[in-house]
């Protein structure tokens, strides 16, 4: 038996699941669809559907007419949107969204003028003869979106498919609490939602079209059928049980086939639209009407006047609460949507977009506030009333633990967000925040996944473009080097000289005479860095071991030769001192002072010389030798001390005066030979050598001989003062 057999035969499917929360229709549905007014700024959202924002086409300050397109739609998934009256653009600026989390987003401001001036329209007629491409075209221009609640593209779910439609669902069921919308919309204009089905079955070509709607409108049932004239299209009224308006359930209800996981229903031939889309696809075609006012049912015991009304899309809810006599109670709460799928605003200066569908002020007791959250009880009421026949226990469990893997494979993005498993929950514990919490994360994984693949590709394109501009540039680089090849055999087989051969013998040839005048200036630069090496070794430290020892030898030397002087002086003061007259006497006394004279002056010489060959190398040998330096003195103090206590025996006593000059003269000897041996123990520490053991032997000895020497001079010269007086 055929579909269309079953329906005539009132046989019907059904889906799992689903519950019966109460209805609530009844205050809204009484009355007629009423006008919600101009608003004294309308703010329409850029981005109202599902997919990417279009451009903007409109800027601060312009003036637009009712129906003119604020912006350009760039591709399919762009959706235009239109001014909803006359007035001048105030501001392009970021508004808060109707949106579940709240956010600001790029808004165009328009303040009506209050003529509601339309632009230039263009209907269209015997659509029978034209072409589905130019309706479609048109159903993108004026902006329509699925009005059920998803926002999709109309014009992108109607285009053909490789697979033919061959059923049309026009989907009246409105099952959601509350909402009575496309009720009263059936109810009221019947024949203007057929007339958009008859233009939606002239794009697709079906071979049946069902209008289902709910068994609890028999009002709206009653309209449709009255209206409708095909035998193939069919007004079906379906048991009324939530949600069997969602898509996938309608079409099981309908055909009992479901649509496969992750599948479209244009994959088993079927294509579903809300009888709004079929409305505003009507007068978008047939009255050239973009999609800029909607029917918003306004329910809940926050309204004063509960009713269904037109409102223009970018009117604020809070305009609509002024309009409708809201009365806020103890808590009040303004939802957009129905009390199931519906989300709670975080401020009223949101506006109506195409999607809005109801508004909703419940009371304390219609809908209670959030309780806080108990533990799973593993009751499984949810998995008995999901109507996706999904596990939502398991999926809450994966949710709270961020398993994406076991998400998906548990086929988290099945769930329709219709409520029903939080509906039942004795817990109160709000499945479907968590499910649409893990489906934003997942979504945004994917993203990022999908950005590093992209990133991936395009750097092995780049390394394989590299790759390949390398193996060019070498095959073109020996394509050159035979193509040079070959000319230079030529032109060697032809007599001339070989250039590559050439030109490395001119260059090894430079090299070589570069290279020996290379060698010969670093040869001379190296000797003019060894004779100033020596140089400055002379000028700064001229007492190396080598020369410490010359310098000691000369000052032994010179020493030695002062010491001889002394003794030659000393010898001839007697000699010179005859006392035989005052005459002698003098003259003795003259030739005694020249030649204590020249004593000094070889004594001094000596001493001079003498620092410049004490060598000074370390601490410990500089002790030793300043120890030895002062025995030295000590012993030749006690020899002077020794000859000065004989000097009184000495004393002359030939004549007062004779006496006299003889014993200064003696005295002034006396007092040049120690200090002339001061001097010669204060030089014996400098000479003294510490360079090592042997060394320092070697200078104790000739410090010993010193002494030795000066003690001798000492006593030879207070023996011929005596001799003298």
């Amino acid at each position: 038996m055929s579909l269309l057999q079953d329906l005539k035969a009132g046989k019907l499917h059904d889906f799992h699941g689903g519950i019966h929360p109460p209805e609530r229709k009844t205050p809204a549905n009484q009355t007629p669809i009423a006008d919600a007014g101009l608003p004294g700024e309308l703010v329409l959202q850029i981005r109202q559907h599902i997919g990417q924002p279009a451009r903007l086409r409109v800027e601060v300050g312009d003036t637009v007419l009712k129906g003119e397109r604020l912006t350009d739609p760039d591709n399919p998934m762009m959706i235009p949107v239109h001014a909803p009256t006359s007035g001048t653009i105030s501001a392009i600026e970021r508004r808060p969204l109707s949106h579940p989390s709240g956010l600001e987003g790029d808004c165009i401001i328009l303040v009506p003028d209050g003529r509601d001036e339309w632009r230039a329209r263009y209907p269209m007629s015997n659509i029978e003869t034209m072409d589905a491409d130019v309706l479609l075209q048109r159903i993108h221009d004026a902006g329509i979106t699925g009005l059920g609640g998803a926002g999709f593209p109309s014009h992108v779910k109607l285009r053909p498919r490789k697979k033919a439609i061959e059923t049309l669902i026009i989907n009246g069921v409105e099952c959601e609490p509350y909402i009575s919308a496309d009720d009263r919309l059936m109810r009221e204009h019947a024949d203007e939602v057929l007339a958009g089905v008859g233009i939606l079955r002239h794009i697709v070509r079906p071979a049946l079209t069902v209008i289902a709607v709910e068994d609890n409108k028999p009002d709206a049932l009653t309209a449709l059928r009255e209206v409708n004239r095909d035998e193939n299209v069919l007004v079906v009224a379906v048991p009324t049980k939530y949600p069997s308006g969602g898509e996938k359930q309608l079409i099981e209800i309908i055909t009992g086939q479901q649509v496969p996981r992750n599948g479209l229903p244009a994959d088993i031939g079927i294509v579903v639209q809300n009888v709004g889309t079929a409305f505003a696809v009507k007068r978008a075609v047939l009255d050239d009407e973009p999609l800029i006012q909607r029917v918003v049912t306004l329910a809940g015991e926050g309204f004063g006047e509960k009713c269904n009304a037109w409102v223009r899309i970018g009117t604020p809810v809070r305009h609509l609460l002024t309009r409708f006599d809201f009365v806020p109670g103890p808590e009040p709460r303004i939802i957009m949507g129905g009390p199931m799928m519906g989300f709670t605003l975080h401020t009223a200066a949101a506006p109506v977009i195409k999607g809005s569908n109801c508004i909703l002020a419940p009371g304390s007791h219609e809908l209670s506030p959030p309780v806080e959250e108990q533990p799973c009880i593993r009751c499984s009421q949810c998995a008995d009333a999901c109507p996706a026949s999904l596990l939502p226990q398991q999926l809450y469990w994966y949710a709270r633990a961020n398993e994406h893997d076991k998400l998906n494979s548990h086929n988290l993005f099945d769930c329709i967000e219709c409520g029903a498993c939080a509906w039942v929950c004795p817990s109160q514990i709000p499945l479907v925040q968590y499910y649409r919490i893990a489906k934003s994360d997942i979504r945004q994984a994917q993203r990022e996944a999908e950005q590093a693949e992209r990133a991936k590709q395009r750097f092995e394109a780049r390394q394989a473009r590299l790759e390949r501009e390398k193996n060019e540039r070498q095959v073109r680089q020996q394509k050159a080097a035979a193509e040079r090849k070959a000319r230079m055999k030529e032109q060697v087989d032809a007599g001339g000289e070989d250039p590559v051969a050439a030109a490395l013998a001119r260059v090894k040839a430079r090299k070589q005479a570069e290279g020996t005048d290379d060698m010969a200036a670093a040869r001379a630069a190296r000797k003019e860095e060894a004779r100033r090496n020596r140089e400055r070794k002379a000028t700064e430290a001229p007492a190396v071991a080598g020369d410490d020892k010359q310098s000691a030898v000369a000052a032994a030397v010179a020493r030695a030769k002062a010491r001889k002087a002394a003794q030659a002086a000393g010898q001839s003061e007697p000699a010179s001192a005859p006392a035989e007259n005052a005459g002698d006497n003098k003259k003795a006394a003259i030739a005694a002072a020249v030649a204590r004279a020249k004593a000094r002056k070889a004594a001094q010489a000596a001493e001079q010389s003498e620092p410049d060959s004490a060598p000074a190398e370390n601490a410990g040998d500089d002790k030793k030798a300043a120890i030895r330096a002062a025995v030295a003195r000590a012993k030749t103090r006690k020899a002077a001390q020794a000859a000065e206590q004989g000097e009184p025996d000495s004393a002359p006593a030939e004549n007062a005066g004779d006496d006299k000059k003889a014993a200064i003269a003696a005295a002034v000897a006396r007092a040049k030979a120690r200090k002339a041996a001061q001097a010669a123990e204060q030089g014996e520490p400098d000479s003294a050598p510490a360079e090592n053991a042997g060394d320092d032997k070697k200078a104790a000895i000739r410090a010993a001989v010193a002494r030795a020497k000066a003690r001798k001079a000492a006593a030879s010269s207070t023996t011929k003062s005596e001799d003298d007086s």
